[in-house]
């Protein structure tokens, strides 16, 4: 059954938000919210709930989520009046008032983008702060100075400049920098919710970028703002700094195939490590004379940037599941650079876990490919790794252990850590190529123990 037909017809149903913009923007729909006016929030549940499933997840805010017995989920709210009270995104007071005119309303939404409205009824667009110019002129403006109340608003400008490649207003950005103190309000996990969304819906993340430094935002994460002005050789680096250099490898990461079709914890994965790829320059980066000239250089930078790492994501609480898989994409990044040899592939395969030689290639590319004016160039070491990596079918995990501890049970030997010991030898041998089949490795443990004193491995 269809919302608007259970409401009566004193009551004002007007589709807000996301949904507006989002079918303005020709885009998917996956949030239905709705605003209701001219009926209280006790006759509204009391309806709703006679025409499906409700649950009033936001009450004191005046919102219901309901699902009729057919359809999509809206998010239902009564209009609403808020009075700043304390500190952070929580501290307001809220007044239900249903004859609040539908301006009114629309001005304490966030940005203009957001405050646009349509009446399914008449079928017309309701814009008082002329969203819609702003969405074509790709403008991310705040609606009113109420936007300074909630400091949550300035990361939630991160995420959609990015998702929606705009640029921040100036008298938006200054108002963002009056507030910049206010960081320090704001809880970890709301902070994560931000990023998330930056890192697996970006169209353009450098645009988040460039708006958290013009608001002054970016000074709370450190580790990128040091990258500003670190120096990069420009024989390898014409677009400049190591800040640039970071912008340009995230669009290309958000251009590549293989992100646009990951899954959401994928996507997450493969910009935080791209992001966050070369942090460790901005603590080696030095000049040094080589083959008779100064040149810029890191050396070491991907193994430190991998602590630089949990530091920032200690600081935006990010779970550990996107932690453990992108420290290994960091430390990795340069190994292109090496000769591709069965060992070595074998050995990468084992240190990337739980992340996976495609996972790395796909970083090292956006990392090549973010160096305009340089021509866009793969390095033919890429495709010589991933070839290499399928050749020894280690593409999708690390080379699994030929022996485990119940074939040396079976040998004699009786459980404990020379077990362990043991395994770890013949796995180590394994990953040296070595050892190859399983006769092999039996041939091996036979011989050490023939040889060796098990109490001694």
């Amino acid at each position: 059954m269809h919302l608007f037909n259970v409401l009566p017809a004193t009551a004002t149903p007007l589709m807000v938000g996301g949904c507006v913009r989002d079918w303005l923007l020709g885009s998917d729909i996956n949030d239905f919210d709705v605003e209701i006016f001219n009926i209280s929030f006790t006759y509204l549940h009391k309806i709703l709930s006679k025409h499906g499933r409700t649950n009033a997840v936001g009450k004191s805010f005046g919102v219901i989520k309901w699902t009729p017995r057919k359809g999509e989920t809206y998010d239902i709210a009564i209009p609403r009046k808020e009075k700043k009270t304390g500190i952070g995104h929580r501290g307001f007071e809220v007044t239900h008032d249903p004859q609040l005119s539908p301006e009114s309303a629309a001005a304490r939404r966030d940005f203009t983008i957001n405050a646009i409205m349509y009446d399914p009824k008449k079928q017309v667009i309701l814009d008082p702060y002329h969203g819609q110019k702003d969405l074509k002129n790709r403008k991310l403006k705040h609606t009113s100075n109420a936007f300074s109340e909630d400091p949550l608003r300035v990361l939630r400008g991160m995420q959609f400049a990015a998702r929606f490649d705009m640029s921040g207003d100036d008298e938006t950005l200054e108002l963002c920098r009056s507030i910049q103190d206010h960081f320090k309000e704001l809880p970890r996990e709301r902070i994560w919710h931000e990023w998330y969304k930056w890192s697996t819906q970006s169209r353009k993340p450098s645009k988040g970028l460039q708006f958290l430094k013009g608001s002054g935002w970016l000074k709370h994460f450190i580790e990128l703002s040091a990258l500003i002005n670190t120096p990069q050789d420009p024989e390898w680096h014409p677009e400049g700094d190591v800040w640039n250099h970071t912008l340009h490898c995230c669009d290309a990461l958000a251009n590549q195939p293989d992100w646009l079709d990951g899954a959401p914890l994928d996507r997450a994965v493969w910009m935080f490590a791209i992001l966050l790829h070369d942090i460790g320059k901005s603590r080696t980066t030095e000049k040094v004379m080589k083959h008779g000239r100064m040149r810029v250089v890191s050396p070491g930078h991907d193994k430190i940037g991998a602590n630089l790492a949990d530091d920032f994501f200690d600081r935006i609480q990010a779970p550990k599941v996107i932690t453990e898989r992108v420290r290994p994409l960091i430390m990795e990044h340069m190994i292109h650079i090496s000769s591709v040899s069965d060992r070595m592939v074998r050995r990468l395969a084992k240190r990337l876990e739980p992340e996976t030689i495609p996972s790395l290639c796909l970083i090292m590319t956006a990392d090549a490919l973010g160096r305009p004016p340089k021509e866009p160039k793969i390095p033919e070491s890429i495709q010589a790794l991933r070839e290499k990596a399928q050749e020894l079918e280690v593409l999708s995990q690390a080379p699994q252990p030929i022996l485990k501890g119940g074939d040396l049970i079976a040998l004699g030997m009786k459980p404990g850590k020379q077990i362990g010991i043991l395994l770890k030898q013949i796995y180590d041998l394994q990953l040296e190529g070595t050892i190859q089949t399983r006769p092999q490795a039996f041939d091996w443990v036979r011989s050490k123990l023939e040889t060796t004193d098990s109490t001694t491995l």
